[in-house]
């Protein structure tokens, strides 16, 4: 998918993705609205039925429907039993436990076989919610640090696959640190379809590398050392390696520091070509991000015209000025 009235180097983000590996997201059920929660309605989320819907193919889930339960249903709870915390149903006190584990162990698998680039788990649900969930000790609430049964298993099998909530989806940097993964992940997915060698491996970590920047200094070092690895390792591992701390990386959230420490970095290709004016221009640009006056997308959006014009390799082939599709306007947040 590369338009011709698109640039062709790989920092486009449209460079790396392709109409044969579409975005593939998994996704609640309730949260597109099908009418499958205890109740029979539905939890329809806007931002995922309407803005993520446009570049997303989705593959819905509904683990409890899955797993035999009836619309409506007894609401279920997660309850501390010993060590353990277990599916039940308070009402009538039937044990989903057992039922929900053995579903979730094949329903992951056939995920990772499907191919995903991401999932969106419906929050305060005790099979999809991802975190703080009430646990019951009796009819007490005992704690909340209860992780749904699905969602656990379908974090704990899959590691590196981006993860998160419909409510944490409202703060806008975890917003835009999902959607970054998530189309990092497609990106990673299509150039393994293609298949992997050490010079692809090396373009792929070079057109990420200020993005990764961006979001963990450490991270991006230790894929700089797993890269060079290659050769060293069994090409199964390595690749395996890079894609989990790739995504351990991106996990981290950017800040206004880091973006402007990435900013100045790409600044210095630029030092030949403006004159003072211009870079003071430039500076006072990014210096108006750090203070919050500005958003992101502004001196992003000036250094991304300037590498254009004077057409600095390096930087055209950087991700990070153009991760994903700016319809979605994720840098444009103040």
């Amino acid at each position: 998918m590369n338009p011709a009235n698109e640039p062709s180097h790989r920092g486009s983000w449209k460079h790396w993705h392709t109409d044969e590996l579409p975005l593939r997201l998994g996704v609640s059920s309730c949260l597109l609205g099908e009418e499958v929660r205890y109740d029979g309605g539905h939890a329809r989320d806007r931002f995922v039925a309407e803005s993520l819907d446009r570049w997303a193919e989705w593959v819905p889930v509904c683990p409890e429907v899955e797993v035999g339960m009836p619309i409506p249903r007894p609401t279920i709870r997660l309850v501390e039993v010993g060590e353990e915390q277990r599916l039940i149903a308070p009402s009538t006190g039937a044990d989903f436990t057992a039922e929900m584990q053995g579903y979730s162990a094949v329903r992951v698998g056939q995920l990772q076989a499907a191919g995903l680039d991401g999932y969106v788990l419906k929050k305060n649900s005790p099979s999809c919610g991802m975190e703080r969930l009430p646990v019951y000790r009796g009819e007490q609430r005992a704690h909340k640090r209860g992780v749904g049964l699905f969602a656990a298993e379908l974090m704990r099998r899959w590691p590196e696959l981006p993860v998160e909530e419909e409510g944490r989806l409202n703060d806008p940097a975890l917003r835009e640190n999902f959607i970054v993964r998530v189309f990092c992940r497609n990106r990673w997915r299509a150039a393994a379809a293609r298949g992997w060698s050490r010079s692809r491996l090396v373009d792929f970590h070079t057109a990420h590398k200020l993005l990764l920047r961006a979001h963990h200094e450490e991270g991006y070092r230790e894929l700089g050392r797993i890269v060079a690895r290659f050769g060293q390792l069994p090409d199964r591992e390595l690749y395996a390696a890079y894609e989990l701390e790739f995504q351990a990386t991106l996990r981290h959230k950017t800040s206004a520091k880091a973006n402007v420490n990435v900013l100045q970095h790409a600044m210095g290709y630029l030092k030949e070509q403006l004159d003072s004016s211009e870079k003071q221009y430039l500076l006072e640009a990014i210096e108006d991000y750090r203070s919050g006056l500005l958003p992101l997308i502004v001196p992003v959006s000036l250094i991304r015209f300037l590498i254009r014009k004077f057409e600095i390799s390096y930087l055209l082939d950087q991700i990070y000025f153009d991760p994903h599709p700016k319809e979605m306007m994720l840098r444009n947040q103040g």
